[in-house]
């Protein structure tokens, strides 16, 4: 018979390569285990806080005039949460003052949407889904971050009123702007532009225009396209002189130029019958502050500008229109 040999070490070997891969088989086991049981704690636990958050939105919603509004103001939401989504029957968003840094995504899903009040908070962009919000008709995103406007913005149809003031380093519009039809109000105060863009010159039913607070040093040739502006703000700017064509710009009844570099009233103007004996020749002069604080010289800015339209109104009430100047120089 023939002898057998066995090899003590290659079974050892063996048994002991067998048995290490059976741990670490065990292991991988309970490792994916235990992730499977914290995913699904953290999936509980997501649930309860979009419960607890959902909860709290709701107690921020009110109804003025038939109105369904999110209202917040000065508390701390520098994101909104996915669960708002349940609440898409909101028609009116106002936050102020809650750092918030991103318009969500889902925006899109509030297609009821007639008002989207963003003001004074940190919002660096806006994003492309903004143009599926087609009953749009007010967007206020005033005293932000931007820096750039999404042309999908254009598609908003029934945009009336947008107010883009102070967001520092915005300087241009979309060429597709001027597809804004209902457009009628646009405030642009306290930017970077260098001229008034010709889309905006474009928009065939603008009547309020602010352009106040630029680095605008001559107006377009053609400002007079716009047929139905009646107020127009262009303080604090770098103009020396006016077109021609202003004068045809019969609508025109109020014109605040106070703070640029303008000598005297151009004799152009002296036809401009809607602007012929105005009780406004006012600036308004606000103290300096006695520290740099942003947040303070925007209050000090957003001041002054209410307490000219508040005396604007009120002196167009009374049947005036109104020419506000500030010369260089007494003539």
């Amino acid at each position: 018979m023939a002898g057998v040999t066995v090899c003590f070490g290659t079974v050892n070997s063996i048994k002991s390569l067998w048995e290490t891969r059976i741990k670490k088989n065990k292991e991988e086991l309970t490792k994916e285990k235990a992730q499977r049981e914290r995913a699904a704690v953290g999936r509980l636990t997501g649930a309860w806080e979009d419960r607890i958050t959902l909860a709290k939105l709701k107690e921020k919603i009110v109804t003025e005039d038939g109105r369904v509004i999110l209202r917040i103001e000065n508390e701390e939401w520098k994101t909104l949460p996915a669960a708002l989504v349940q609440l898409s029957q909101i028609q009116q968003w106002e936050l102020h003052r809650t750092g918030l840094q991103k318009i969500p995504r889902f925006i899109s899903s509030f297609q009821s949407l007639m008002v989207l009040d963003l003001s004074r908070n940190a919002i660096t962009e806006i994003p492309k889904e903004i143009g599926k919000l087609t009953r749009l008709q007010e967007l206020l995103i005033s005293y932000n971050r931007l820096n750039h406007i999404p042309e999908e913005l254009c598609s908003c149809e029934c945009l009336e009123r947008l107010e883009l003031a102070m967001n520092r380093d915005l300087d241009e519009l979309p060429q597709q702007f001027s597809n804004l039809k209902k457009l009628h109000h646009l405030d642009l105060s306290m930017n970077q532009f260098s001229t008034i863009p010709e889309c905006v010159v474009n928009l065939p039913a603008l009547e309020w225009l602010d352009m106040g607070g630029n680095r605008l040093e001559s107006l377009p040739d053609d400002i007079h396209r716009m047929e139905k502006l009646h107020t127009l703000w262009l303080q604090r700017n770098e103009l020396e002189y006016l077109p021609d064509n202003i004068s045809r710009m019969h609508n025109l009844d109020t014109l605040v130029l106070s703070r640029n570099k303008l000598r005297d009233i151009p004799p152009l103007m002296e036809g401009m019958t809607n602007l012929r004996d105005n009780p406004l020749t006012y600036e308004v002069t606000l103290p300096d502050l006695k520290e740099d604080v942003a947040e303070e010289e925007n209050d000090r800015e957003m001041f002054g500008k209410e307490f000219m339209h508040h005396y604007i109104d009120e002196a167009r009430k009374r049947g005036y229109a109104i020419l506000n100047m500030h010369c260089a120089h007494k003539c």
